[in-house]
């Protein structure tokens, strides 16, 4: 397994909902084996994640990394999979959140909209399922709540 020594874009930017991690030089760098591999950028170089839906999308990007005469090539994929990179890309996101961004608030929107429709349908099957066990509390309960809301 691998594992992300350091990870600081050298540039960051944001077009619509995509932000772009373009990385250089010392600023990107793995442990395989003990041994500390230096990012190069000479393939792939960035890092674009879709804030919608928090995924990276350019996952075919390969990423080489250099100590001495050694070269490791891997596919964003797979050093996806094989690294703690998601840790990393964890935290520089939540550095680019807390930026001027309205689609987490939308979203959170969103999803209490959800959850409010989800306990009201659950709360109705609530009261039919009292009403079918002649639970007289229990319809009781859960009756006083609606009047209250």
């Amino acid at each position: 397994m691998l594992s992300v020594q350091r990870m600081t874009p050298f540039f960051t930017s944001q077009e619509d909902f995509r932000l772009r991690l373009v990385f250089a030089y010392q600023y990107f760098s793995i442990i395989k084996g003990g041994e500390v591999f230096q990012f190069v950028p000479s393939e792939g170089k960035e890092i674009v994640i879709n804030m919608k839906s928090l995924q990276v999308e350019n996952l075919g990007e390969v990423f080489v990394f250099q100590r001495g005469n050694r070269f490791i090539r891997l596919p964003l994929y797979q050093l996806l999979l094989i690294s703690d990179l998601h840790m990393h890309l964890t935290t520089i996101l939540e550095g680019a959140l807390d930026l001027e961004m309205e689609m987490p608030e939308v979203v959170t929107l969103e999803a209490v909209g959800i959850i409010e429709q989800l306990e009201a349908d659950n709360r109705l099957r609530m009261i039919d399922y009292a009403l079918e066990t002649n639970n007289v509390n229990l319809f009781s309960e859960l009756t006083e709540g609606l009047q209250e809301n």
